[in-house]
């Protein structure tokens, strides 16, 4: 067996899973879970009309890995209307089995572990795909923490300069998951001057860029990198998918665009892991790159949600409206702490809301690594207000019952 394998750590809902082992729902509750980030809005109709659409014909034939030119060009069309960046659709754009695959199929491609130190950097909390990436690529993850003065966004500046050196990757994920935090101009000049100086490639993470609740949509990486005069996107790739712009996550279908110097290697990597998307996806994805209504009226559910479960829940949790994404990252109260013995303040309150109130919440200390001895995701939790609004606003509810009743 790869022994590299048994460096990858649990993944936070198999440990979510034995944290619940012994504990017994309320049952007069019906159970209500804030725990993964799986959309639940319906999926539009006419996407479904696609696929079904699609199954005569594109059952019978092999896909390319490279995906269907009317595929390429639906994904580049749409990062032309919401960037204003004209992309070449064949050496600049590629599509792929939704971000999660890509996001780990990309560290392999790029990472060399012949080379002594081979680092990659990745935020703290983070997505759980980036380190298992980096470790059975043959890389050290390095961590950076976060900065709870701006909304738990990645302080790249607290990077030493040799880690810097040694940093063959670095995952930046805007907008944020969990805390939603979106990155700004400045900061990415920042890494595209540290990429200039030390050769790192940027893995762009935006799967969440389509959901915001602020006038102006999140920046996105190849966006700030035109902005900045970078028009080739050197050393730049942008992740994105269907999964949460278009409810369609069991789609598993996305797209990644860039610097046409990283596509072409990707490319030849996914032909040889078998990276090709399904003709029938492929069909169904052209039509939904090519339509924003829907994106428009997903958007506005979500606006709807979080104006009335936010500051219902700011009662009871330290809890802000963040820049994007659908989670509420939240501070639990610190009595916590000593509620359960070996727990740490995110577990007791995870596992004492479903004994007694049956919400699932995520801990997110199980999103997070412990450096220095901190882990930036204890004493929180994630909330992934991904259901109907009156069920997140019973769940809501019942965390401030909760919290005022074990006060």
């Amino acid at each position: 067996m790869n022994p590299k394998l048994n460096l990858l750590q649990p993944y936070p809902f198999e440990r979510l899973r034995r944290l619940f082992a012994d504990v017994t729902p309320n049952p007069a509750l019906r159970p209500i879970s804030l725990g993964i980030g799986e959309p639940k809005h319906a999926a539009p109709d006419f996407l479904k009309r696609a696929l079904a659409d699609a199954l005569g014909s594109g059952l019978s034939n092999y896909p390319a890995t490279a995906g269907e030119p009317a595929l390429r060009e639906a994904c580049a069309a749409w990062v032309q209307r919401r960037y204003g960046i004209a992309l070449n659709p064949v050496t600049q754009v590629l599509p792929v089995n939704g971000s999660r695959e890509a996001l780990f199929a990309f560290a392999q491609t790029v990472i060399d572990a012949t080379k002594p130190g081979a680092t990659v950097v990745m935020p703290n909390p983070f997505y759980q795909i980036y380190e298992g990436a980096a470790l059975l690529a043959g890389a050290t993850p390095h961590f950076v923490p976060s900065n709870p003065a701006r909304n738990f966004a990645a302080d790249w500046d607290s990077v030493p300069d040799e880690v810097w050196a040694r940093t063959q990757l670095i995952y930046v994920c805007s907008p944020g998951n969990p805390a939603g935090a979106v990155m700004p101009l400045d900061e990415w000049r920042r890494l595209f001057e540290l990429s200039d100086r030390h050769g790192f490639v940027i893995a762009s993470d935006e799967c969440y860029s389509e959901i915001y609740f602020r006038d102006e949509p999140p920046l996105g990486g190849l966006e700030a990198a035109q902005r900045l005069g970078r028009t080739d996107f050197k050393n730049l790739i942008s992740f994105t998918s269907l999964s949460k712009r278009s409810n369609v996550p069991g789609l598993r279908s996305g797209f990644v665009a860039g610097d046409a110097a990283l596509i072409k290697p990707f490319l030849l990597y996914r032909t040889y892991h078998g990276g090709a998307m399904s003709p029938v996806v492929q069909a169904a994805s052209v039509a939904a790159w090519g339509d924003e209504h829907h994106v428009i009226d997903n958007r506005r559910q979500y606006r709807e949600k979080f104006a009335q479960v936010t500051p219902l829940l700011a009662r009871a949790l330290d809890v802000a409206l963040p820049d994007a994404s659908f989670y509420l990252w939240a501070g639990v109260p610190e009595r916590f702490a000593q509620a359960v013995p070996g727990l740490s303040a995110d577990e007791a309150f995870a596992r004492e809301l479903l004994a007694q109130y049956n919400v699932t919440v995520l801990p997110g200390s199980y999103l997070a690594r412990t450096v220095n001895g901190h882990n930036p995701g204890a004493g929180r939790v994630r909330l992934a207000l991904v259901a109907e609004v009156d069920e997140c606003l019973e769940a809501a509810q019942r965390i401030v019952a909760f919290t005022e009743a074990t006060a």
